[in-house]
């Protein structure tokens, strides 16, 4: 889903910064006075956070609400809504499926699909699976129907391969020529929610299992990930958090809702579950004895194959270099991925190297106006990751 978190410079100074806070003491206590007042003055109802170095857990802390009305706190273990981070999923499972020689990044996505996806602006061209993780496709979310797609109060009716068939078939209800760019694949950079929900269901297509099925198999059960689900429905209510919307001083809950493109940015999962994600990601494809991806697989995905340099006049000043379903923020300082929907601000994002990476939750939605405060948060904490790192260096 949508993923407009914005950046801040102080954020951009603190992570190009060589300074290292003086004692890990202040530091906790600085990113704790910070994270108060930045929660008070914005609205920020609850927030969770990890700090991970040389790919183990350092520090990780909840704080607010997670249902402000009943008093129950947010937590490591708290489950929400993570929005496009879900997209790394895809990657994950789509770099399975070329392991096991069932896809090909470079085949032409109609060899896998029932219907065919033609860009009407340039119909000869072939659209592969590498232009849908780097988001070069040509496919874009034409928002009067992909806003359509967000069900609010539980798990949305419509499955998502007749909502695909819908948008690309030429007799399909949602089908429109506005649903592609007048682009050829892999040249010119259109992040699209609808193209990394038909790359899941490539997947599906080829391994013959659901994909929340195939990713419960193969993720988050070897990860012991044992609260991360997809659906609304399935997260249990004494871990789930309200989603909130802080509007013109005012704190308001909003429904729990999914997305008929849920693939894209439906992922429920906890702060302490994703860390152990993220760290496998950050090596070799395994976190401790749990394996995800191979090496090979898992490089492929974080190496970075649309970037600036190569597209400099396709290219959107605001976007990052793409790996497949991965990407950089800050001018390439951070490497991860974010999300942002109602209800939901999140960024998993850590060095390159991935020696120093930090995970950061909110279930509050914040308008432009108190945007400072998410990165004067993130300012926060990771300058106490960089204290962290500076503490356990060799």
């Amino acid at each position: 889903m949508h993923h407009r978190i914005r950046s801040t410079i102080l954020a951009i100074a603190s992570l190009l910064s060589p300074v290292v806070v003086a004692t890990v003491g202040t530091s906790r206590e600085a990113v704790d006075r910070v994270i108060a007042q930045q929660m008070n003055e914005s609205g920020i109802v609850g927030l969770g956070a990890a700090v991970i170095v040389d790919r183990r857990i350092v520090w990780t802390r909840g704080y607010g609400f997670a249902d402000k009305a009943n008093g129950r706190p947010f937590t490591p273990d708290t489950v929400m809504n993570v929005a496009s981070i879900a997209k790394t999923m895809i990657g994950v499972s789509m770099m399975r499926a070329v392991h096991e020689g069932k896809l090909s990044l470079d085949e032409d996505i109609n060899t896998y699909l029932p219907f065919r996806v033609v860009n009407p602006h340039r119909p000869d061209a072939k659209i592969t699976l590498r232009d849908l993780a780097t988001h070069s496709s040509g496919i874009t979310d034409r928002w009067a129907v992909y806003a359509a797609t967000y069900h609010y109060g539980g798990d949305a009716p419509e499955p998502l391969d007749r909502f695909l068939a819908g948008y690309f078939k030429p007799d399909g209800k949602h089908y429109s020529r506005d649903n592609f760019i007048d682009a050829a694949p892999g040249q010119m950079r259109e992040y699209s929610n609808i193209g990394a929900a038909l790359a899941a269901y490539i997947v599906e297509r080829v391994t013959d299992e659901p994909f929340d099925a195939y990713t419960r198999k193969h993720i988050f059960e070897p990860l012991k990930m044992d609260h991360t689900v997809w659906f609304p429905s399935k997260v249990d209510p004494a871990l789930r958090a309200t989603p909130y919307v802080s509007h013109g001083g005012h704190i308001i809950p909003i429904p729990v809702y999914g997305s008929t493109t849920w693939p894209d940015g439906g992922l429920h999962t906890s702060v302490s579950e994703l860390s152990r994600f993220f760290i496998a990601m950050l090596g070799d494809g395994a976190c401790e004895s749990a394996r995800i991806l191979d090496a090979e697989g898992t490089q492929a995905m974080r190496r970075f194959q649309f970037t600036a340099a190569r597209h400099p006049d396709n290219f959107p000043a605001s976007e990052g270099n793409s790996g497949l379903f991965w990407r950089t923020k800050f001018n390439g300082a951070l490497v991860g991925h974010g999300g942002n929907d109602p209800g939901v601000q999140t960024e998993m994002l850590a060095t390159p190297d991935g020696r120093v990476a930090v995970i950061l939750f909110s279930n509050t939605s914040l308008e432009d106006s108190g945007q400072r405060a998410s990165g004067l948060i993130f300012d926060a904490l990771w300058k106490h990751a960089q204290a962290l790192a500076g503490a356990t260096k060799h």
